[in-house]
């Protein structure tokens, strides 16, 4: 079927569109997470909207799965391919479309990275405020899959608050646009964060913001994680929401210096980077205000300008791939827990870690306790692929256990989904799963991500044995 499919790929596409070649297949064998990897039957990488929908109908056509990748970047195993299917891969649709800067808008494709929208329309003083770590490569089809957030999150929201409308390439092969402006369901809001379940973005109008009048960036070195953590609670309930907190631990440190020598205070047990940004009238008194409240730090780094503003964001940035450095393999979560609770769950990840004999590097949103524990083992080593395994599903307990998620901004993806029994009902599952088999009764759109058991659209058998009590109430179809 798969052949026959690539055949029929190969009418609606260019020649060098359509991948087979085993070889150049492994280049998808999964995304930034590499620890889950698999070869996808076939790729194509379709140039326009008309040419993505034009595979998803063909997809359909032969009930072949099909999943879409961005850049790659994902942390969750969101774009894994499927090994029997196609993966659509949207890198070469990269054009800004439009730029309105009068209604503050610009239209892209979503092979577009996150950081060329900004450089787009930087010189004219405006700019796109979700920064995720990779903002460099991650592309916007990939942000609004995953609703990415990034640094800047705690003041300005996550990608869902900067996506006016999305142009999409439906489950059945429809092209259709959705619209922050329609009246009914927000279908916007359901399909941002979705993890490409619910179809494939083909076109993004973005929001643009203003660049600030003032920019403050701080960098506080602590002897401790404990120090830094009461600065955080200090900061938020001084009634200041910095533009970010970001917080990295010993460890974290250690793999940035080796990995691009960003120069942090040494011996340094935790380093805080705070952003103030608005009017600099408020941010002169926010930075006095900061400067009293981190008076424990032993070193307190001003940036004096945009250079140095780089510089100190230069390790938080490269964090997740610098691990690589000082560990040949890593997992990384992504557990959000109130800020009160910081204190009390990274003393508990230092405790797995110890027992488990796993080192655990802390990088993490601190001003929203968006957690990113870089769990490190080296898989050569036996059974150690397995405690590292142990002590990320331990992280994500006790992310739950103190009010909080199994993910922030990275996604479910195939990583987290034995997790979502652990935080949701079955009759939460069961109603996520009505949304989606309104968009994919077939069940071919990116199947086997962010449920554990799809339930009610016939994507796989599932545990339930028996009708489902909504079908035999009438208030739900079962395909």
């Amino acid at each position: 079927m798969l052949d026959t499919l690539t055949a029929a790929l190969r009418e609606v596409l260019p020649a060098d569109a359509v991948i087979t070649d085993p070889v150049r297949l492994r280049t998808y064998e999964c995304d930034g997470l590499t620890y889950h990897r698999a070869t996808p039957g076939v790729a194509v990488l379709p140039d326009t909207a008309e040419q993505v929908a034009a595979v998803v109908r063909l997809c359909n056509e032969f009930a072949v799965p099909f999943v879409a990748r961005g850049s790659g970047t994902g942390l969750s195993g969101g774009a894994l391919p499927r090994e029997d299917g196609v993966l659509v891969v949207t890198s070469r649709m990269r054009r800004v479309l439009e730029v309105d800067l009068p209604n503050r808008r610009a239209v892209v494709e979503p092979g577009v990275t996150n950081l060329a929208i900004t450089e787009a329309v930087r010189d004219q003083g405006y700019y796109y405020a979700p920064d995720p770590s990779s903002q460099q490569i991650c592309s916007i089809g990939g942000n609004v899959a995953e609703n990415s957030g990034g640094a800047h999150c705690l003041k300005y929201g996550f990608t869902v608050n900067h996506v006016e409308a999305c142009e999409i390439v439906t489950p059945d092969g429809d092209l259709v646009t959705l619209d922050r402006m329609d009246p009914g369901y927000d279908l916007l809001g359901a399909f941002i964060g979705s993890e490409g379940t619910l179809g494939i973005a083909t076109k993004i109008t973005v929001r643009l913001s203003r660049a600030p009048e003032s920019v403050t960036t701080v960098l506080a070195a602590f002897e401790n994680i404990e120090q830094g953590g009461r600065a955080v609670s200090a900061i938020i309930g001084a009634g200041i929401v910095p533009a970010a907190i970001e917080m990295m631990d010993a460890l974290a440190i250690e793999a940035a210096e080796a990995a691009v020598a960003c120069d942090y205070p040494r011996g340094a047990g935790a380093v805080l980077i705070v952003e103030l940004d608005g009017p600099s009238a408020e941010v002169e008194l926010q930075f006095a205000r900061l400067k009293e409240i981190c008076a424990g730090a032993f070193e307190l780094r001003v940036a004096a300008g945009q250079e140095e503003r780089a510089a100190i964001w230069k390790g938080r940035k490269s964090a997740f791939a610098a691990v690589g450095r000082i560990s040949p393999a890593y997992i990384v979560q992504d557990g959000v827990v109130p800020r009160t609770a910081l204190p009390r769950v990274l003393a508990e990840i230092d405790r797995l870690s110890a027992e488990h004999r796993i080192r655990v590097a802390n990088v993490f949103h601190a001003g929203d306790g968006n957690l990113h524990p870089l769990v490190l083992f080296d898989d050569a080593e036996p059974g150690a692929g397995e405690r590292a395994e142990t002590v990320s599903g331990a992280i994500l307990d006790l992310c739950i256990e103190h009010g909080g998620s199994i993910t922030g901004e990275h996604g479910v993806g195939v990583d987290k989904a034995r997790y979502m029994p652990r935080m949701f009902t079955d009759d939460d599952l069961d109603t996520m799963q009505l949304v989606r088999c309104a968009f994919d009764p077939r069940g071919l759109s990116n199947p086997g991500k962010v449920f554990p058991t799809p339930r009610l659209c016939g994507e796989v058998p599932g545990v339930r044995k028996g009708a489902h009590p909504l079908v035999e109430s009438g208030k739900a179809e079962q395909f």
